[in-house]
């Protein structure tokens, strides 16, 4: 069986989200005005050029916590094609904690590109 390359293994299916990015990009989805869950979906996919797309069981459960905790609200209408669904929009709570999540993910990524940039060994330490 042959081997794949990590690059081809990474290039042919879809990365996982970190655990907490949801929310956020959740949120980052709504920061334009209000959108239904198959629209969230949509945008996500469409501007990660299809590596990150988000399944609706995992999605609704998210826009309802998201819901309970008041960083969105929900109220009915009719999506594109007439049908009766669900749009979400961000409340002032929901911006302050895209701020807030957007600042602690703009740290994060830079602490890891640091750190797999680093050419700094710290020779001698667990070394065998």
């Amino acid at each position: 069986m042959p081997v794949k390359e990590e690059s081809e293994r990474m290039n042919s299916r879809s990365m996982d989200l970190v655990r907490g990015t949801l929310n956020m990009l959740i949120l980052k989805a709504l920061i334009w005005g209000p959108r239904h869950g198959y629209d969230i979906m949509g945008w996500m996919k469409q501007e990660s050029k299809g590596d990150l797309s988000l399944e609706e069981g995992a999605l609704y459960p998210a826009l309802h916590r998201l819901e309970e905790r008041g960083l969105v609200k929900a109220e009915w209408g009719y999506s594109e094609n007439n049908r009766k669904a669900k749009f979400y929009s961000l409340t002032e709570r929901g911006r302050e904690q895209l701020r807030d999540e957007t600042a602690l993910w703009n740290r994060y990524v830079g602490a890891v590109g640091a750190l797999l940039a680093s050419e700094n060994a710290m020779t001698g330490r667990g070394e065998r």
